[in-house]
């Protein structure tokens, strides 16, 4: 049961005690005892007293784990978790609704005017550059920046900082520009499910459960960058970071402007307190000079004034292009960290350098996008993202990749679907590219010799073994004594596998040479190969691993995937865990199981990334 400090009546619920600053440099007073939270989902009316990490009922907010825009449904229960339909939803605030500014703020139960409030001028108006203070270089510093606090998120160190977290307010996309060719978003101020999820992933590691405290993660990224950073060491977080910066930062990569090829930046910092953030940020650059501006709690920065000024009094944002909202509204929760990028527009960029055939391959991306998001859930950590607009994906709907029908005992599989269109479709320019690739006379020799020495038809015969599903199979019996079965199992005419198969084996005993031990399994639709009689009949059979929970929240909607992969770690960390000690070990044994699944579609392809924890 987790413990929690309860804010007042009237305090966004879903902010913990950790985001009740104080202002300017107040100390914290003394921690008040921790008292027992609810259970973890149960509903407590918007506005009441609300424990740590306790979720209320959103205010037109969609449930995470509803599925938005044909996607996949992000509704399978966690391994002895409720499922998200079990859950409240995030308790976020719409944006339009009360903002951070207008809260009042309180720590330990004392009362205090909101951390949020800004007492700056209604104005946005321009500021002198940053006076240099020492150091190096520092051009790109803030870019540079992003980079590292995504490291530090998912190296392991800090992960117990994320879990204090709360939700709600506006997003750096509502004050980035419009015509933002990628957008990449980190969120220390996430929606409510997100935040439990991380405190209970927290615990389960060795390297975090001892840590945790409920420290403000604002303050354990910044104390883990002055590790590197000897110019930030002369700052203190108290004084010159806490009284002005916000849990969000979100960059812009823009076109590139006055007849440069450099795309630039505009990169939004959510701030508490204006003037305050302009001290504190001409501390941060040093002496580099970059443009200052500030809109709806966000200070806009950019390599020239000007730019900031135009964006910080612009009447649109990136929130108005239909593309990034439709793409990331698609890809559903956004999590921790959220990223958007439109690849044709990008890939423009390299226009004029491209070879004929980059060229070609531009006309298919050219209106392609990607957006992606890393979010948790009490059983796993997920990666998921969405690819639209690129042309002739596939030529139709593929066979469904279901790894579900797999014998249980299943210790790691892949399967993919349409590999028979996309050779069939694609084998002249596959031959043409052949000559231009360094590998490419390599790879001629060897279509050659598939054609003279094992007389097959190409790329026919290919598109045959491929079938509409090839699924690979490692089963889990036999593993610790080194007996291992595996298989292939393919969707495809049995009759033109089996010949193929046949002429393959023949050719080889002709020159001589002892035909492979492969067992084989011609079935309805099927042509199951395998390492063992035994293991060929299993993996030909109706399996039931679609049965195993571990499984169903590896592989979301498994039946719908056209692609996708599924390790049981559990099943064979025996070959790794032999080879660790001490902490090492325990932590390896929290980590359960891998699933990455995905659909293409003639329009679009989603795909998600699951490590799931013991």
């Amino acid at each position: 049961m987790m413990s929690a400090n309860n804010p007042p009546s009237g305090q966004d619920p879903d902010r913990t005690t950790a985001y009740r600053w104080n202002e300017e440099q107040q100390p914290y007073p003394p921690q008040q005892p921790y008292q027992q939270q609810p259970q973890y989902g149960q509903q407590q009316p918007y506005g009441q007293q609300a424990a740590y990490g306790q979720q209320q009922p959103s205010q037109g907010q969609p449930n995470y784990g509803q599925p938005a825009y044909g996607q996949p449904s992000y509704d399978q229960p966690a391994y002895n978790q409720p499922s998200y339909d079990q859950q409240q939803q995030y308790g976020q605030q719409p944006y339009g609704q009360q903002p951070y500014n207008q809260q009042q703020q309180q720590y330990g139960g004392q009362p205090q005017q909101g951390g949020w409030q800004q007492e700056g001028p209604e104005g946005f108006g321009p500021t002198e550059p940053p006076v240099k203070q020492g150091g190096g270089n520092r051009k790109g510093w803030i870019i540079a920046g992003i980079a590292a606090l995504a490291v530090i998120l998912f190296g392991g160190g800090t992960v117990y900082a994320l879990s204090a977290l709360g939700g709600g307010g506006t997003q750096p996309h509502e004050v980035l520009p419009a015509e933002s060719l990628a957008y990449m978003r980190l969120d220390l101020d996430p929606a409510a499910n997100q935040k439990v999820a991380l405190f209970q992933l927290a615990r389960k590691f060795t390297v975090t459960k001892d840590s945790f405290q409920g420290e403000d993660p604002r303050q354990a990224l910044f104390d883990a960058a002055k590790k590197d950073d000897e110019r930030l060491s002369k700052l203190d977080f108290a004084k010159d970071i806490d009284p002005w910066l916000g849990s969000r930062i979100g960059v812009g990569v823009l076109p590139p402007a006055g007849g440069t090829k450099e795309p630039g930046f505009a990169v939004a910092v959510q701030v508490k307190d204006e003037a305050q953030a302009k001290t504190g940020i001409a501390k941060l650059m040093g002496e580099e000079k970059y443009g200052l501006a500030f809109r709806d709690d966000y200070a806009i920065l950019t390599q020239k004034q000007a730019d900031a000024d135009k964006y910080a009094t612009g009447s649109t944002s990136l929130a108005d292009n239909s593309d990034f909202s439709g793409d990331l509204d698609a890809v559903g929760e956004q999590g921790v960290l959220s990223f958007w990028g439109h690849v044709g527009k990008i890939a423009e960029l390299a226009k004029p350098d491209m070879s004929p055939e980059e060229t070609k391959a531009f006309e298919q991306v050219k209106n392609a996008r990607f957006a992606g998001a890393v979010r948790f859930d009490a059983a796993y950590a997920e990666l998921a993202g969405i690819v639209r607009g690129a042309d002739g994906l596939v030529s139709s709907d593929p066979e469904s990749a279901n790894l579900a029908t797999l014998p249980a005992s299943t210790a790691g599989a892949f399967s993919i679907s349409g590999l028979d269109q996309l050779i069939t479709k694609k084998w002249a320019e596959i031959e043409q590219s052949m000559s231009s690739t360094p590998g490419g006379a390599q790879m001629k020799q060897f279509v050659e010799q598939a054609k003279t020495q094992y007389g097959l038809a190409l790329p026919d015969d290919l598109a045959t073994i491929l079938g509409k599903n090839l699924t690979f199979a490692v089963d889990g019996d036999g593993l610790d004594t080194q007996q291992y079965k595996a298989g292939v199992r393919i969707v495809t005419d049995p009759a033109k596998a089996q010949a193929i198969v046949d002429k393959v084996e023949k050719a080889i005993t002709a020159q001589g040479q002892p035909a492979p031990q492969i067992a084989k399994v011609p079935g309805d639709g099927t042509f199951t190969l395998a390492t063992t009689d035994e293991y060929a009949k299993k993996l030909a059979e109706e399996g039931t691993l679609g049965d195993s929970e571990t499984f169903k929240t590896a592989i979301p909607d498994a039946s719908a995937t056209s692609y996708a992969i599924f390790v049981d770690l559990d099943k064979i960390e025996n070959l790794y865990l032999k080879t660790l000690q001490g902490e090492d070990k325990k932590n390896m044994q929290v980590l359960r199981a891998v699933g990455l699944s995905g659909k293409q579609t003639t329009t679009e392809a989603t795909f998600s990334l699951r490590l799931l924890f013991n």
